[in-house]
């Protein structure tokens, strides 16, 4: 199988190692040379710096990992072309041209992953099968807490340069940290209305810095997402509420407890012995090598994707406009 890969900051870079480690060399880079990472690991790869001339060596699969305002501009005519593609998360920086991606997908039977790993996390798959089975009744809240110190991500860079501080590049600590609204659709279904406080507080950057979201889901639960860019150290926690116990999960340890009324105990689950980040990634890569092979249905659609930037950009027009924003319901 011949991949692809548009973008070698360090999200592509994580991509192209996974590919290696599980047996797959036939890559063909798609390259601007405007990454500031060493090119030492790319040496002996080819590189066309034309997308025409990348997509003419007729990738099997290709991984969209450069900014998110130019994920479109590689994965719709990739999808033209029938290619199998694994696209980073958020799908765009807008809706604008989504539906021309949704269409040329169904013409060619395309097959696209978007990528939220944070579906491959072992306990977070256990919570979500013990969501399914009722073990703590009906959901009643929940609330997601994302804090990050931005200018730690790539000390190699200035970060005011980076795709997460510029609005040009689709940047902004809603979109570049979205996780949340994907995995809490997952484990507790589509939400109905949202409202959003947001401000750049700290960093002196030109896209928001920080945000409270409030959400309705579509069952009646209520629930709130707090992301920012000024968190030292950082934390990543998710907590969920229901009529016979609670959840809670933290990512620094990956440990997930759950407590049961009927049992007035709590149970925890660890991640696997050696459980390290990477996993998540390697479990996504693993699934995209089946979902290329048509083995297996995306876990995270395109349809998923799309919804998840729309309850961004309402949440980026919430803070804005000061507006409380409700949404038609999923067809």
């Amino acid at each position: 199988m011949r991949f692809l890969i548009a973008g070698l900051g360090s999200i592509g870079r994580r991509h192209l190692r996974n590919l290696w480690a599980l047996g797959e060399d036939d890559i063909v880079l798609y390259r601007t040379h405007r990454a500031t990472l060493s090119d030492d690991e790319l040496t002996g790869l080819p590189v066309e710096t034309d997308l025409r001339r990348a997509l003419e060596r007729k990738p099997d699969a290709v991984i969209v990992a450069n900014p998110t305002a130019l994920h479109l501009d590689v994965s719709i005519p990739a999808a033209e072309m029938g290619c199998a593609i694994l696209l980073e998360k958020p799908i765009s920086h807008s809706l604008e041209r989504v539906d021309i991606l949704e269409q040329a997908a169904r013409n060619t039977g395309s097959r696209i992953l978007v990528g939220f790993q944070f579906r491959f996390h072992p306990t977070l798959q256990k919570a979500a099968g013990l969501l399914k089975s009722g073990s703590i009744g009906q959901v009643l809240s929940v609330r997601a807490h994302w804090g990050e110190y931005l200018p730690n991500w790539h000390p190699w860079e200035d970060f005011k340069q980076g795709y997460a501080a510029r609005a040009d590049l689709g940047g902004g600590v809603i979109l570049t940290l979205s996780h949340p609204l994907d995995y809490l659709r997952w484990l507790c279904g589509d939400m109905q209305a949202l409202w959003a406080f947001t401000g750049a507080l700290n960093l002196g950057l030109p896209v928001e810095d920080s945000a409270e979201i409030g959400l309705r889901f579509a069952s009646g639960a209520i629930g709130s997402v707090h992301l920012n860019y000024n968190q030292q150290p950082p934390v990543h926690r998710l907590e969920i509420v229901g009529s016979q116990g609670s959840l809670q999960w933290d990512n620094a340890d990956g440990i997930l407890r759950v407590f049961s009324v009927e049992t007035n105990a709590w149970e925890t689950f660890p991640p696997p012995p050696g459980f390290e980040r990477n996993q998540m990634f390697m479990e996504e890569t693993r699934h995209f090598l089946r979902v290329a092979r048509r083995e297996e249905e995306p876990l995270c659609t395109l349809q998923d994707g799309k919804r998840v930037l729309e309850l961004a950009l309402a949440a980026q027009e919430s803070g804005k406009y000061n507006r409380f924003i409700q949404f038609e319901k999923e067809s």
